[in-house]
């Protein structure tokens, strides 16, 4: 059984599959995969700072943008790390993200390395 559970949340199905392949090929994780902000948004509903260890979404989507889902997360109490992945990066979208609470704010394309250290680092906390 993995250690850790991470939820990804993309709408890019190739993108969604390869950040996915890459945190289950190079962490002892399990990797819960959305490609429906909606879906995304139903599950973390659903979910405690126990039952969760890191978020990973994109930040421009159909249904909820990224930023929706972090709103969501901390309205309903849960504090789980929230890592924001984005082609269209702006240094207001950086600092909103930052003041609801998003440990990171990832530049796609998203270098496997970067990733995988920035994951390590909120896992080891």
């Amino acid at each position: 059984m993995s250690t850790f559970t991470i939820a990804v949340i993309d709408d890019d199905e190739v993108s969604l599959e390869l950040i996915a392949h890459i945190i289950e090929s190079e962490l002892d994780a399990q990797v819960i995969s959305f490609t429906r902000s909606a879906f995304a948004r139903e599950f973390l509903m659903h979910q405690t700072d126990t039952s969760l260890d890191i978020i990973v979404s994109d930040m421009v989507m159909p249904e909820y943008d990224g930023l929706s889902l972090l709103r969501a997360c901390r309205e309903k109490g849960l504090s789980v790390p929230f890592i924001f992945m984005t082609a269209y990066a702006t240094r207001q979208t950086e600092m909103l993200a930052k003041q609801l609470g998003a440990v990171a704010y990832l530049v796609k394309p998203i270098r496997r390395e970067k990733l995988i250290s920035l994951l390590t680092e909120q896992l080891t906390k």
